[in-house]
């Protein structure tokens, strides 16, 4: 199988120069519009697909992104390999404004969201113990030290449903008694969707402030958050670039499985699965359904 890699841009990064037979494209998917148009090209002789998290313009919330739709458009277009790009706030001194976080887990405290593909007519269970791609991680990883970012290998990222900012009782719990590592809106349930698609995901968090637990740093403040996110976006775009020549070549099996995901998850009897949802699973589901 061909690698292709899409990339989710967060706040901050809505598009992506350098790309050969750059196009934005309209996909269209059962569970309605993508946040945006996708921009597909080809950098280093692979295949890429960029989509805009919050739309050109940031005109979806993070709890409006349509993450369903987002993850079956990059699927139907044929991506393999998903790289996911937000900007965070920091529970930890160490990983400072500025610094990328490589993160490999997540506590899910969104609630406002459509969660899964399936449901009733067609249930499914994938594990999510490891929710992102130790693989494609080292890939980011080691991506962003070519660059001469700061970056930091595994964290744990609380995903809140937002728009809003943590309460200061809020940041002390996740940092203190939960022991979370950095903080965003928008990474969940676009994981969970990513594994139901049996896509490989890595999540690379650009760190732009302490969140509001800090005692130097008081509230987050968003002119801060703006200047910080503009030399964050300059980073992030030199990385992805980095992407392709280190994800060329065939594509072997994932070797932690990321693509075969849906391979006993699906518990449905095959007479009493709705014919309806099947056929909105043909995408991110064709191979087992």
């Amino acid at each position: 199988m061909e690698t292709m890699i899409g990339v989710i841009g967060g706040s901050g990064l809505y598009g992506f120069d350098g790309l050969e037979e750059a196009c934005w494209q309209q996909v269209d998917t059962p569970w309605g519009a993508p946040s945006d148009e996708i921009l597909t090209g080809i950098a280093g002789g692979v295949k890429m697909a960029f989509l805009p998290r919050h739309g050109r313009g940031h005109v979806h919330s993070p709890t409006s992104v349509p993450y369903r739709a987002n993850i079956d458009a990059l699927k139907r277009l044929g991506v393999t390999d998903v790289v996911s790009v937000s900007a965070c706030g920091s529970f930890r001194e160490e990983m400072a404004p500025g610094h990328f976080v490589i993160v490999d887990q997540f506590i899910d405290r969104t609630f406002a969201r459509e969660k899964s593909f399936f449901g009733p007519g067609c249930v499914a269970h994938v594990s999510l113990a490891h929710p992102t791609c130790e693989r494609l991680g080292q890939v980011c990883f080691d991506s962003a030290q070519a660059q001469g970012i700061t970056v930091h290998r595994g964290g744990t990222y609380l995903a809140m449903e937002g728009p809003q900012f943590s309460t200061l009782a809020e940041s002390k719990l996740y940092r203190e008694v939960w022991g979370c590592d950095v903080i965003g809106m928008t990474n969940m349930p676009e994981a969970k969707l990513a594994r139901e698609a049996e896509l490989c995901y890595a999540s690379v968090a650009m760190v732009t402030d302490y969140d509001s637990w800090h005692p130097d740093h008081g509230e987050v403040d968003i002119s801060d958050i703006i200047r910080t996110l503009t030399a964050n976006s300059e980073n992030a775009a030199g990385m992805i670039a980095r992407l392709p020549e280190a994800l060329a070549g065939a594509r072997a099996p994932c070797p932690h499985g990321c693509n075969r995901a849906l391979e006993f998850a699906i518990m449905t009897s095959e007479e009493k699965r709705d014919p309806v949802l099947v056929d909105k699973l043909g995408a991110v589901a064709g191979r087992v359904l």
